[in-house]
């Protein structure tokens, strides 16, 4: 009687799993639900109950087992079986005719050829390692040669299946692809981001990059990427021309399972396999039908879910593929057809004027919304009073938007040919639009300020400063609360926030008891917060969060720094002349000297606790980063070195062990070389983290 209990509940548990796998197969990649979704989490949830009751029944495949229970440590560097190359751009039909010229010359008997064109993806690329048939590695592509293990998170991703849809799979198949971010996704992203006081993303693409790049896979999967895969290795060995690699074992495969001999055989045997491939795809004969084919997606793109910059063609063949090989950075095989900056003409409707926390006031055009790379474009910086003069914007004016690689847009000219009769100028305001005080720019600045510290905007931007996670971490205090706080005059200061009670809160728009009660806890919390992230959050002109804790562990006491002279804190490496008058100054105001003391009383921590000597395989070494790194951000990589014991600075000195240089290193790298020290890449990096 127990065995067949056992076995019915293992055959319920597979059944459930078919059904919710088919489920998720129709949903993520066929974009065709057969299951409503009430039914499809009863389902869900019963198999979860299933597990829970039999732990022994759970497979890495079941859907339950896609998103982690515990972040990871940290993310292991993996070098790449096949590399993953870049692709060589071409902007115009020559340069796609150059690039076809050059690969006859290596081919020249070749006649007619087919090429494959599909559309070119704004994302992020990805290698995955499929073992009979189980989906075993997810890696970034890196610099090209060794990217980062990202497995829990790439499992999140519902359009890539965690066991490949096919019978007796081959041992190993590896799947190339791009995982990127739908638009509605992003921008519910940055809508919850500024929910939050987060700084937004710039585009989908670098959302994506940091979503992949989580160690809590539970927030990878709140994001809900997607993934269009491109290309299949079977027995993944040397070479970069897809299908059947030159290492491939034939006794090891399946015998009714056929290679892919071309680009468009893949794409439809990726499908086979499960995967979601971008529908938008054409097998062209001729050159003629490639630039038809960009022509007309020029102007479709702007209708799709997902951002695109450009066409990819190769060359169909694989045999030709493989023959014509690599040069040091590209394919010879292919190309991506790019498309141009994306600008349109809209009106200036008005232009508003934002306060900051440092009370720089910043001009911001208002536009009559306009489509652009996909999104809807409503509002554009204007910088400061400099940009203004030099683009003699007036109110009305026809102005041209550009978004260059996706970037946050920005008012490039003015048409003023098209100019309304009675159009004013748009000049910078005296006074502040939030206090009215009295507006001051320095003779030898660009920046113009409202220097009244109890300005609201000044307030709120503070606060929302003091909240942020690498500041005092105050989980849920978001700027609708403290626009609120600020508006009602509960909080004129970051230190009125720690004599806040629930009474205090509860009348708030949609804050109620539970919501209070939390909030309360969150701030009462944050007391204690190290002394560098509370130097960090006090918003000191040029204190970001590497010279806050490289002033902390200098001076370990709010009084030791606010005693110190300018001339005692330049004496700390790297802190400049600039830095070191700054936070002199600052702690010479009245009103700060007040705001430290209440802080005190509050028990907020001003002072480091007795630190332990750094341990950890870079113990005792010195770094400075340059550049742009492939996958790596500045805080990132900082965290990374520290994690380990080492230690970074921000200029390059005999006392420095190692240079880390990403894409365009400037002078920082010059220097290093001229002293002779050590140039590592992010690579290189990870690989001293790990073995060292």
């Amino acid at each position: 009687m127990g065995d067949n209990s056992i076995d019915d509940t293992a055959a319920r548990v597979q059944t459930l799993r078919s059904q919710l796998q088919a489920a998720s197969y129709a949903y993520y990649v066929l974009d065709a639900p057969t299951l409503p979704d009430e039914v499809y989490d009863r389902l869900y949830r019963e198999l979860q109950d299933l597990e829970a009751a039999h732990p022994e029944l759970v497979t890495p495949d079941s859907p339950t087992q896609r998103v982690g229970e515990k972040p990871a440590a940290q993310f292991t560097s993996v070098r790449h079986n096949i590399p993953l190359y870049s692709l060589e751009n071409a902007f115009d039909l020559t340069e796609f005719r150059a690039w076809e010229d050059r690969w006859r010359r290596q081919a020249p008997e070749i006649g007619q050829v087919e090429y494959v064109a599909e559309l070119k993806i704004d994302g992020n690329a990805l290698a995955l390692t499929y073992e009979n048939g189980l989906l075993v590695r997810g890696v970034t592509r890196g610099d090209g040669t060794a990217g980062e293990d990202i497995t829990p998170n790439v499992r999140t991703i519902r359009s890539i299946p965690l066991r490949l849809a096919i019978e007796n799979p081959p041992p190993v198949v590896e799947v190339r692809g791009e995982a990127f971010l739908p638009l509605d996704v992003f921008e519910q992203i940055n809508r919850d981001r500024a929910n939050h006081s987060d700084p937004p993303f710039a585009n989908p693409r670098n959302a994506a990059a940091g979503t992949l790049r989580q160690l809590d896979s539970r927030i990878v999967a709140a994001r809900k990427l997607d993934f269009f895969a491109y290309t299949v290795y079977l027995e993944a060995g040397e070479g970069e021309s897809g299908g059947k690699s030159e290492h491939e074992n034939p006794k090891s495969k399946p015998q009714n399972l056929k290679s892919p001999t071309s680009q468009w055989q893949a794409l439809e045997f990726l499908k086979s396999l499960g995967f979601r491939v971008n529908p938008n795809r054409q097998l062209c004969q001729s050159e003629t039908e490639v630039q038809t084919y960009f022509d007309e997606w020029a102007t479709k793109r702007t209708q799709l879910s997902y951002l695109t910059d450009g066409v990819v063609v190769k060359l169909n063949s694989f045999a030709l593929q493989q023959r014509l090989g690599f040069t040091q950075k590209f394919p010879r095989w292919a190309v991506a057809l790019k498309y141009p900056a994306e600008e349109a003409p809209t009106i200036l409707e008005a232009v508003s004027f934002q306060v900051g926390r440092t009370g720089a006031v910043t001009p911001v055009a208002e536009l009559r919304p306009v489509q652009l790379a996909g999104t809807t474009v409503a509002r554009a910086t204007l910088h400061n009073a400099d940009r203004i003069a030099e683009l003699d914007i007036h109110q009305g004016d026809t102005v041209i938007v550009r978004k260059a690689g996706e970037i946050i847009p920005e008012v490039v000219r003015v048409l003023a040919d098209l100019r309304p009769e009675d159009a004013s100028k748009i000049t910078m305001p005296t006074d502040c639009p939030q206090c009215s005080s009295a507006l001051v720019r320095p003779d030898d600045g660009a920046v113009t300020r409202c220097i009244n510290i109890s300005c609201p905007a000044i307030v709120q931007g503070a606060i929302i400063h003091w909240a942020r996670r690498d500041a005092l971490d105050i989980e849920g205090l978001g700027e609708k609360w403290v626009k609120q706080l600020v508006e009602q005059r509960l909080v004129q200061s970051v230190a009125d926030l720690y004599i806040l009670s629930e009474a205090d809160l509860e009348p708030l728009d949609r804050m109620g008891k539970r919501l209070a009660e939390k909030l309360v806890g969150a701030i009462a919390a944050s007391k204690t917060r190290p002394w560098a992230a509370v130097l960090y959050a006090l918003g000191i002109r040029h204190v970001g969060a590497v010279n806050a804790k490289t002033l902390a562990q200098n001076f370990p006491t709010v009084d030791a720094l606010g005693s110190a002279s300018a001339e005692d804190i330049e004496t700390v490496h790297t802190i400049g002349p600039e830095i070191a008058q700054a936070v002199y100054q600052w702690f010479q105001v009245p009103a700060n000297q007040t705001l430290i003391d209440r802080l005190r009383q509050a028990g907020v921590q001003l002072a480091s606790t007795e630190a332990a000597p750094a341990t950890g395989p870079l113990a005792g070494k010195t770094f400075v980063l340059t550049g742009t790194l492939p996958t790596l951000t500045r805080p990132e990589a900082t965290e990374i070195i520290e994690a380990a014991g080492g230690k970074v600075t921000s200029s390059v000195s005999k006392a420095t062990d190692y240079l880390v240089a990403g894409e365009k290193a400037g002078s920082k790298l010059t220097k290093a070389e001229g002293l002779g020290i050590a140039i590592l890449t992010e690579t290189d990096l990870l690989t001293l983290v790990k073995a060292a």
